[in-house]
């Protein structure tokens, strides 16, 4: 049976992982409550925040690459 990634994964995968969730879910938070409440410049920054999640998901997804085409070579 395959061994599962999270259990093999490094710490800064973790990382990125975690914190690539919290500030998505905080970005779409701030949205909801932005527009919720007529607040156009809190919506506005919570864009902001969902993208600085996209781009640290992304970093996940590089380092989950790197480290599987490690992997791969021996």
């Amino acid at each position: 049976m395959l061994k599962e990634f999270w259990d093999s994964a490094s710490t800064a995968y973790k990382v990125l992982v975690f914190s690539a969730m919290g500030m998505l879910g905080i970005g779409i938070v701030l949205n909801l409550v932005g527009n919720s409440t007529g607040n156009q410049d809190l919506a506005v920054a919570s864009l902001a925040v969902i993208g600085a999640g996209l781009i640290l998901h992304i970093a996940g997804i590089v380092v989950r690459g790197q480290t599987i085409r490690k992997t791969l070579k021996r």
